[in-house]
């Protein structure tokens, strides 16, 4: 049986020159515009506030001068009315502060939601060429964590970076009207402030998006560990698992490491920078003061400015950090948005014709796995199943008999030739119109962290409980479902921990039954059953199968024995086709097959 799965290695973080020849700029984040479009009410809503909150602040210092000034006055009740213009102004800023903070958050949290719900659409509907080349932990890490860091960024980054960009602008304006000649002393230190905000913040960047490849990688690696825990434990690779998780992590740690000590050494020097030039203005100011060039009042009310356009300068160069951060997290969200998959829904999709007849056929078809192109899983088949017939595909591991099952649900497209439904290209078709017309028991059954009930149910949403007791029934589930502790309500575990392998594989093959579609695919599904459940899905296969076509891949040749047609496989190409009869007599592959499996030898048959 041809199959798609590869080794997935842990992914290597791109080097520096990569990055910043991928991205120098902070414009990545620009990728999020869209998913902001919808909600400009609210984003001017809240621009407003914060616009009010600043501009309100701003007014603030000069409140304190007049108090300064007019301290020494003796006028009591104009001293009171400044002390109270000034509460005011600070209850006005309260109330601003926090209805930009509520406009804010819930901006960031609505446009997260809609990020990870695109993102999960997105790669929920990839075809299983993409989950070749990434691992579903990295997927996960980028909707979750780099989704939490873009939330940060809109919930409250930008926000306070807007707000201090228009502190930083309208405090120099301000400053200006102050004091020409203490602003201008200020304004030589803002390149010296600049140069290592500029210079640091690139290789920030580099960094954050390195950090954040490492966290993705070592997800990945805990999820694949903890989804084969059984398997791991029962190698005793416990220790391998630990220091390869180990290893993943240590090296995130030493990114992040690098990252947190970069931006310590932006934020050290550019606080250095600002509050020495605060400092040294303040005492030029003094020394006015002392010759009565300016006013006591006029000095605060510079000095005030001053601390609030270098606190701006410094929570700016912190926020860029958080910028670049998020700027990584966004590219690495906008490569999921922007995969190309391989197979797509036409533009101008064609339907199919009532009623679905159930007619395949494969011409000339030959297809490689991308993950092993040498190797032809198929090569040149071509093949009829008509409405209504049986037709099992057998032969050695790697022949291809999953691979057949894999092009009719179309999740390959084939290199070579083409595969017809109903007369129809399945590349003419969307993808969701004929696979609705298709019920597959896969090979490895998929349970669900859900009831035994629902589990069944999602062959067709809408059953009612009678038809999926039906469905029960008929797969042989029943009796063993009815013996939980809870019945068909009974939490089966993630992925059917809870369950034999043969329960599993009930529970699946009633699902296919609830699913009631022209077109039945079999892949293995017989496999991990008793003797005696084997002969009753057997039976209930057959009256399933009736006036549908079935497509069954098996090993156990004692289960195609009554199919319409046997269809033996061999390096991906058909070797031989009839009935078991007839393919016994005639020797060759399947005959061999068969002596192999039927003990008593084939005259016994």
């Amino acid at each position: 049986m041809a199959d798609s799965s590869t080794q997935k290695n842990a992914p290597v973080p791109p080097s520096a020159t990569e990055e910043r020849a991928r991205s120098r700029k902070i414009g990545a984040l620009r990728a999020l515009l869209p998913f902001l479009r919808p909600y400009r009410l609210l984003m001017l809503a809240a621009l407003a506030a914060l616009v009010a909150t600043a501009m309100i602040s701003l007014a603030l210092p000069l409140a304190v001068r007049r108090v300064v000034d007019n301290f020494d006055t003796g006028e009591t009740a104009l001293l009171d009315q400044y002390f109270v213009a000034a509460l005011a102004i600070a209850g006005l800023l309260a109330a601003g502060s926090a209805l930009r903070y509520a406009l804010v958050t819930r901006l960031g949290e609505r446009v997260v939601a809609d990020i990870r719900k695109e993102t999960f659409d997105r790669v929920i509907a990839m075809s299983p060429v993409f989950y070749e080349r990434i691992m579903t932990g990295e997927v996960l890490s980028r909707i979750t964590t780099d989704t939490t860091l873009i939330l940060s960024v809109i919930g409250s980054s930008i926000s306070i970076a807007l707000r201090n960009m228009l502190t930083f602008i309208g405090g120099l304006i301000l400053m200006l009207l102050t004091s020409a000649k203490l602003a201008g002393l200020v304004l030589l230190i803002v390149p010296a402030v600049v140069v290592p905000i500029l210079l640091l913040g690139r290789r920030l960047r580099v960094l954050s998006r390195e950090n954040q490849d490492w966290i993705a990688a070592s997800s990945g690696n805990a999820s694949e560990s903890l989804s084969a825990v059984q398997t791991v434990q029962a190698f005793t690779h416990e220790a391998a698992s630990r220091a390869q998780f180990a290893q993943m992590t240590e090296s995130s740690f030493d990114a992040a490491r690098r990252r947190i000590r970069t931006r310590a050494y932006l934020t050290a020097i550019v606080i250095f920078l600002a509050f020495s030039g605060v400092v040294g203005v303040l005492w030029i100011g003094a020394r006015d003061v002392r010759d009565e060039l300016m006013t006591v009042g006029a000095l605060v009310q510079f000095v005030i400015y001053a601390v609030m356009v270098a606190g701006a300068v410094a929570a700016l160069s912190e926020i860029w950090s958080e910028l670049q951060r998020a700027a990584g997290a966004t590219e690495r969200l906008v490569d999921l948005l922007e995969t190309e998959d391989p197979v797509n829904d036409p533009a101008a999709a064609r339907s199919l014709s009532a009623p679905v007849q159930g007619h395949i056929r494969f011409e000339d078809v030959s297809f490689s796995y991308p993950a092993r192109p040498q190797v032809a899983a198929l090569d040149g088949v071509s093949l009829e199943i008509k409405p209504g017939e049986t037709v099992a595909f057998v032969g050695p591991s790697g022949a291809g008999k999953t691979t057949i099952i894999q092009m009719i649900l179309r999740f390959y497209d084939p290199q070579q030739g083409r595969i017809t439904f109903d007369g129809v290209d399945l590349r003419d078709l969307a993808r969701d119109d004929f696979r609705r017309q298709i019920a597959l028991v896969p090979q490895d059954p998929v349970i669900f962290a859900a009831s035994a009930r629902e589990n069944i149910r999602f062959g067709r949403p809408d059953a009612t409980d009678v038809e999926i007791d039906s469905a029960a029934r008929a797969a042989a589930a029943h009796d063993f479902i009815t013996a939980l502790p809870d019945g068909y309500d009974s939490y089966l575990g993630e992925r059917g921990v809870m369950l034999s392998g043969g329960q599993k594989q009930r529970i699946a093959i009633a699902r296919a039954i609830l699913r009631a579609a022209p077109v039945l695919l079999l892949d293995e599904a017989t496999s991990a059953l008793d003797a005696e459940s084997e002969r009753a899905v057997q039976a209930a296969v057959e009256e399933l199968s009736a006036g549908r076509t079935t497509l069954i891949v098996a090993h156990r040749l004692a289960t195609v024995k009554k199919a319409d047609r046997i269809v033996v496989l061999e390096d991906g190409r058909i070797v031989d086709t009839g009935t078991h009869d007839a393919l016994v007599d005639k020797g060759g592959l399947y005959a061999r097959l068969a002596r192999l499996q039927f003990t008593d030898g084939i005259a016994a048959e």
